[in-house]
């Protein structure tokens, strides 16, 4: 790598299915010296982990392969390297099948990730897989070796930017702030055009959001960086996008990661340009004693049967349907079973989809003959001798495994966080001299806001607010922020558990964690449990709360005029 002063970080996937063009735009696209690609979720280990069980050879991201036999060449040609953790569940695997594309580039591999083999003496039960989210360092001492692609198993979202960060500036551990920053870079890119518009609460104000150029960063010695993308690509980089995705599945404002604690209250954006937003100020604390481990289990065999309600007398028609599949359902009954009723139907409606509420039940068994055929046999009996104008979405099927994810914590020193180098040497990679146990920070307390701060109109929490919400196992996040200085002391002073649990019944009963983040205008919630058991589990219709922010935007509250700009109450 360039001795220059800025290093160019580009990403071509946030997700296991991203966009297959991305790689090949991104290195047509413009100057880059690193291009990485996150492909691993939560539920991405569970799929890949089942792929390996199917077949041993599996596990690993088939798309990230179909991108390299694209692209590899002319990631060489241009000098590029290439990082990703799409080796998931198997990055040998991935390793030895980039080899036989038979390009002269050079693999290394970082592993140790993998703790399936130790996980019950390491008291994290039996789960299907095991896997620690390592650091940036493996990554690193794989670049400084001359790897052209490194290929990882389960590392953090942010240690692909920040490893080749380090590698390039010659940080050691003790660069706390540095590694700070360049991790916050690292989570802003990791999930690709969620940075240059992609899912943004204000896309209507975006020019050009149908195809959102991947974004970049420009890391630079002291950690800082500015957040861009290509030039021509659609999209756009504001400070509005790039805080979106920073308040994107965190929990408080220590960012806790195995390398470094990011303190996200000492965040500072600012726009620096056209497509261009400055990162600064980030702080770094120790990281703590432990890292975190993804378990994955199979937790049993899931079935889903909605009905659609029209018309006159949903209520009643909705309780008789429930009674009489409970009472059918008796002796072969599955040990879960709940319902949820969505009232979608409207009054003298113009359209019979306009008139229909749904209801939804959800089986769930360890047999699969008890959530699959005698579910399904107790739906369709039903179907002549039930409500009227009885009829379903989707017939009944069969059922499926679902699974349950679960977070363990085990001391940084147990995984075997190894590089396997181009040229088949091992180099082991030292935890961290230096932890610091993980204290939780909520952020200041709000300054009061003036009772009288004059008349108030009774609008969506949108109107102002932006949101972000997705899963972090089984709790939901979401990411609340404001656009103008004089509009925070507002959201600060409203965003309370108890107002989280009045506009959005759901949390009624839950945990709910905030934190506030002023520098950057923004609220963080957690509301713990809300997803069960994690996304595989599909506690409610929206499994990962993808669009959770956007119904709490949606609810009224009171606005004070003066914070309305010209025409925004018409929103």
């Amino acid at each position: 790598m360039t001795a220059a002063e800025t290093l160019r970080v580009g990403n071509c996937s946030g997700f296991y299915g991203d966009r297959l063009a991305a790689m090949r735009e991104m290195l047509e696209g413009g100057e880059l010296d690193v291009l990485t690609g996150d492909y691993l979720a939560e539920l991405t280990m569970l799929i890949l982990g089942r792929d390996r069980m199917a077949d041993p050879a599996a596990g690993y991201a088939k798309t990230f392969l179909a991108q390299l036999k694209d692209c590899l060449e002319l990631a060489l040609d241009r000098g590029v390297r290439i990082v990703a953790n799409a080796g998931g569940v198997n990055p040998p695997g991935l390793v030895a099948a980039i080899r036989d594309l038979g390009l002269d580039a050079r693999v290394a591999l970082v592993r140790g990730d993998d703790l399936t083999a130790r996980a019950r003496d390491l008291g994290l039960g039996k789960p299907l897989g095991a896997h620690a989210y390592l650091g940036a360092f493996g990554i690193a001492r794989a670049l400084a070796a001359g790897a052209d692609v490194v290929v990882t198993g389960r590392v953090t979202d942010a240690s692909l930017t920040v490893g080749p960060a380090i590698a390039h500036f010659g940080w050691e551990r003790t660069d706390l702030d540095a590694l700070a920053g360049a991790t916050v870079a690292g989570h802003v890119i990791e999930c690709g055009t969620q940075a240059t518009g992609g899912n943004y609460a204000f896309f209507t104000e975006i020019a050009d959001p149908d195809r959102p150029g991947f974004p970049i960063a420009e890391i630079r010695r002291d950690g800082s960086s500015v957040i861009t993308k290509h030039a021509g690509t659609g999209g756009a980089v504001t400070v509005g996008t790039v805080t979106a995705q920073l308040v994107y599945e965190v929990g408080d404002a220590r960012y806790a990661g195995p390398d470094v604690t990011t303190r996200l209250d000492s965040v500072s954006l600012r726009q620096d340009g056209p497509d261009r937003v400055e990162i600064t100020g980030v702080r770094g604390e120790p990281p703590p004693p432990d890292v975190k481990v993804c378990c994955t289990s199979i937790g049993g065999y899931r079935n889903e049967l909605t009905v659609v309600l029209t018309g006159l007398d949903v209520e009643a028609k909705a309780a008789l349907f429930r009674r009489q599949f409970e009472a059918a359902a008796r002796g072969a009954a599955p040990a879960e079973l709940t319902w949820s009723l969505a009232r979608l139907d409207a009054a003298d409606a113009p359209t019979q989809q306009q008139a229909s509420a749904l209801l939804t039940v959800v089986a769930r068994d360890p047999d699969e003959k008890v959530a699959g055929r005698a579910f399904t046999s107790t739906a369709i009996e039903l179907a002549l001798g039930s409500y009227p104008g009885f009829f379903s979405t989707a017939p009944p099927g069969r059922a499926h495994p679902y699974g349950v994810f679960t977070a363990g914590f085990v001391p940084q020193d147990v995984p075997l966080h190894e590089v396997v180098l181009p040229d088949g040497g091992v180099v082991p990679i030292d935890p961290p001299a230096r932890t610091q146990a993980l204290e939780p920070h909520a952020g200041p307390r709000p300054e009061p806001w003036a009772a009288e701060a004059g008349p108030a109109r009774r609008l969506p929490l949108g109107t102002l607010a932006g949101a972000r919400s997705g899963d972090k196992g089984g709790d939901a996040n979401i990411g609340l922020w404001v656009r103008e200085d004089a509009a925070y002391p507002w959201l600060a002073n409203l965003i309370t558990e108890d107002t989280v649990r009045q506009l959005l019944p759901e949390a009624a009963g839950l945990p709910v964690r905030i934190t506030r983040l002023p520098a950057v205008r923004a609220v963080n919630i957690v509301v713990e449990g809300l997803l069960g058991l994690g996304v595989a589990y599909h506690a409610r219709f929206d499994p990962q709360a993808k669009g959770l922010g956007e119904w709490l935007r949606s609810r009224y509250v009171d606005i004070p005029e003066s914070l309305l700009r010209e025409g925004e109450e018409a929103r």
